[in-house]
């Protein structure tokens, strides 16, 4: 098992040193016509749109299941980033969306309990209001956790892990590099977790989704952890080094009404939002392709990004719209 303490590009991250049991950078290569992806947080509609999108790329004809050579994924995104790099053709995984129950928020008998999202979110966003920098939002995100926890269960850690992994095609790391992102609860630092930081992917990925308040925190070794999301809806940082990143992100470019709120408080923090962190990016010579959710891909996803029954017409809109930007986007 390989580690790193090497700080990753800042989005208040500064000087402090990664959590050895847990983070590692991942690999930067140079040369070549290499290519990440980077899919970020988007709830329930916007996982569904960026499997559509990866499915309509792959039908234009770039398929990023293949073509990627690192995965990143942040919240609901580390779940499109384990599909991706589970083996599974594009199509397959589509389908796999397409043919999901169709269940109103509130009637998932697996869901475990959480508090009401309403609150969780106006919660979030008063979070936001107040921090004082990139840093103290992560922290005081990581106590509403871990204030959070005491109203949950003694099961329902279990039952969100074993949730996740009833999603996962595959419980084993991929052989290809993948990222999945969280934060520690306690100290707001960054865990960067892959197949090489002595984690199962299970672990990482219940972690990297643990909304706080939503619930329960994830513990991992004795450090509990929250979603990446909170650091940066889409962490395309990440993927510094690499000679193409395209970017799918659901939130980037959204505000107002549920859930993106709770992004409205880091976009007021260099580094920490999409924009600054693609233009840092590219003054290092990446170059960096943006998919946002069109005016289709809008409508269909809704005003609550969380509410299952939005999943279905989120992955048909986004596979349209995957199609018609393949000939949009285009790599080095």
């Amino acid at each position: 098992m390989s580690q790193s303490h090497e700080s990753f590009p800042s989005t208040g991250d500064e000087a402090h040193s990664l959590t050895p049991d847990s983070v590692r950078r991942a690999p930067h290569p140079q040369v070549g016509r290499n290519i990440a992806l980077v899919v970020g947080a988007g709830g329930a509609a916007g996982n569904a749109w960026a499997v559509g999108v990866v499915a309509g790329l792959a039908e234009a004809g770039l398929d990023l299941t293949e073509a990627a050579d690192l995965v990143v994924g942040t919240s609901s995104g580390a779940t499109v980033a384990a599909w991706v790099r589970s083996g599974i053709p594009p199509a397959e995984l589509l389908a796999s969306v397409l043919s999901e129950p169709n269940r109103p928020v509130g009637q998932n008998r697996e869901q475990p309990p959480s508090l009401p999202m309403a609150a969780v979110f106006e919660r979030m966003r008063a979070i936001g209001a107040a921090a004082t920098s990139a840093a103290d939002l992560r922290r005081a995100m990581g106590a509403f956790g871990l204030e959070s926890d005491a109203t949950f269960g003694p099961a329902a850690a279990g039952q969100r892990r074993a949730l996740v992994a009833a999603r996962l095609p595959r419980r084993e790391w991929p052989d290809r590099p993948m990222v999945v992102v969280a934060v520690d609860a306690r100290t707001g630092e960054l865990a960067a977790f892959d197949r090489d930081s002595g984690v199962e992917l299970v672990d990482a990925v219940t972690a990297a989704t643990a909304l706080p308040g939503a619930g329960p925190t994830h513990s991992i070794n004795g450090t509990r952890y929250i979603n990446g999301g909170v650091r940066s809806a889409d962490n395309a940082d990440l993927a510094s080094g690499y000679a193409n990143v395209v970017v799918l992100s659901p939130f980037s470019e959204r505000k107002g009404p549920l859930p993106a709120g709770q992004f409205e408080g880091l976009r007021r923090f260099p580094g920490a939002d999409l924009a600054g962190q693609v233009e840092a990016l590219r003054e290092q010579g990446s170059h960096v392709e943006v998919i946002t959710p069109d005016t289709d891909s809008r409508a269909a996803m809704g005003t609550n990004q969380m509410d299952p029954t939005t999943r279905i017409p989120a992955a048909r809109a986004g596979f349209a719209q995957g199609k018609r930007e393949a000939t949009r986007v285009t790599l080095l």
